[in-house]
């Protein structure tokens, strides 16, 4: 196995992962039979970052890109479907997700249809879906301040902390080896992020008991 199928490996296992967090959420909606404090939009935007992901591994014909979004994708829209079931806003969420399926139509229409030039059609697209990737990975720096401010790191997931950095720095990696930097550029951002919560977990976390930080009666 050389280093670019490593690397691809690695990508693969370490996305599908960071993808697989949701399943506690889905775990939570099965046995509460409700949605209570559990967020619909990140599966939304997630599933389209995938689908726009697909069909730029498909023009580049990246394997690692295609199964990797194929199975986000899949995964994303079981989490859909589940939050559809048990939420009592079923028609506030279904007219998100017909919101999103027509901005997702109109994308392809605009890169299959009206972009001709291949080459064009991918640089285009590759901006795209790099610039809504880095808004994911930073959108939830919003948060930071009040958990500074909370000193209260509840509301973040260390699991998933460390999944988007193993994820970031692999497609870092891989998008390095390639020579594609709508790869590189988009996940730099996520390995960012995931040391920031790094650091707010060791600061913040109550259980780093051993730290000379920590005091059990701070609230």
């Amino acid at each position: 196995m050389d280093f670019l199928e490593l690397l691809s490996w690695s990508c693969i296992v370490c996305t599908l992962g960071m993808f697989s967090t949701g399943l506690s959420d889905l775990k939570k909606m099965r046995e509460s039979k409700s949605v209570d404090n559990i967020q619909f939009l990140p599966f939304l935007t997630t599933c389209l970052n995938n689908l726009s992901w697909l069909y730029f591994g498909i023009l580049e014909t990246d394997q690692t890109l295609i199964l990797v979004n194929v199975f986000g994708a899949m995964l994303q829209i079981v989490y859909i479907t589940s939050y559809l079931h048990y939420t009592h806003q079923k028609w506030l969420v279904i007219s998100q997700a017909l919101s999103a399926g027509a901005m997702l139509t109109c994308g392809w229409l605009y890169f299959a249809v009206f972009l001709s030039d291949e080459d064009a059609r991918v640089n285009q697209l590759g901006l795209t879906c790099s610039v809504f990737t880095i808004s994911m990975y930073l959108s939830p720096l919003s948060n930071l301040v009040e958990i500074v401010r909370s000193r209260n790191v509840q509301c973040l997931s260390f699991p998933l902390t460390v999944a988007t950095l193993l994820t970031s720095t692999s497609w870092v990696l891989y998008g390095h080896q390639i020579n594609n930097y709508y790869i590189v550029v988009p996940n730099t951002p996520g390995i960012f992020t995931s040391l920031v919560r790094f650091y707010l977990f060791w600061k913040f976390s109550p259980v780093a008991i051993g730290s000379p930080r920590y005091d059990p009666l701070r609230t």
